[in-house]
């Protein structure tokens, strides 16, 4: 196969409508070019690092939608954006499976042409950290308070699967799944280069695993454990076997 031919298309032209629209040309063009690679493995590097840039810029657009239906209190169109986010986060997650595909010592050589970059670096990623507080500030105000509720009233003493329930749902599937990310990649990190290994900024990369622990939305999560403590202290935390044993 002409491999030269065919890299001198992959690119289009660029002036078909669909080209121009979505500026393929520019866009096919983010990558390094095919004589610079340092090995065969680069290109998918690049394209699976930016196509999680461009998720990560489209889910934090659709936050900022969410914020304002929030404060509208438009249930609807609010479930109906996050299961939005939910696809995208879920596409991220299955994306990180393509570097599986790259052995250790072709990521190396890749490795060795990222500088001091580091993926705590990322754009996208830095901006999804600074948005699980605003959100959570606009349905505390529109959802829980301006009705005088709690979360242990929509979850328990109060549960009716009210409008304030099922946001807070959405709201607790982003944050699992933002964590399930992180996961993911972390166990990409351990097949690729070892937890024991220093990060490119000389940090043990097993001090990734602080940010796993962090939940953006602790009261959804604490609120399960509150709540199965309370009914295992009515109905006894350790029971007798169903058998009768």
């Amino acid at each position: 196969m002409d491999r030269e031919f065919f890299y001198s298309i992959m690119n289009g032209e660029g002036t078909l409508d669909y080209e121009l629209y979505l500026n393929t040309k520019s866009l096919l063009s983010c990558q390094k070019d095919f004589k610079d690679f340092c090995n065969p493995d680069e290109l998918q590097f690049q394209v699976v690092h930016q196509v999680e840039e461009m998720w990560m810029k489209l889910i934090a657009y659709t936050l900022l939608d969410i914020d304002d239906y929030i404060q509208q209190e438009n249930t609807n169109r609010i479930i109906t954006l996050f299961r939005r986010v939910h696809i995208a986060q879920r596409l991220m997650i299955d994306e990180l499976s393509l570097l599986e595909t790259m052995s250790p010592k072709e990521y190396q050589e890749i490795r060795g042409r990222l500088g001091n970059g580091s993926g705590q670096e990322s754009p996208g990623f830095r901006t999804l950290l600074r948005m699980h507080t605003p959100l959570w500030q606009s349905f505390q105000a529109s959802y829980l308070d301006k009705h005088g509720l709690t979360i242990e009233k929509i979850y328990n003493s109060e549960y009716t699967h009210s409008d304030a329930y099922v946001v807070a749902e959405a709201f607790a599937e982003f944050d699992e799944l933002f964590q399930r990310f992180r996961a993911v990649h972390m166990q990409l990190i351990m097949r690729t280069i070892g937890l024991g290994a220093k990060s490119l900024k000389g940090r043990a990369v097993e001090l990734l695993n602080e940010g796993m622990r962090i939940r953006f939305f602790p009261e959804l999560w604490e609120i399960r454990s509150q709540m199965t403590d309370t009914w295992g202290g009515k109905y006894g935390t350790v029971r007798d076997s169903i058998g009768g044993h």
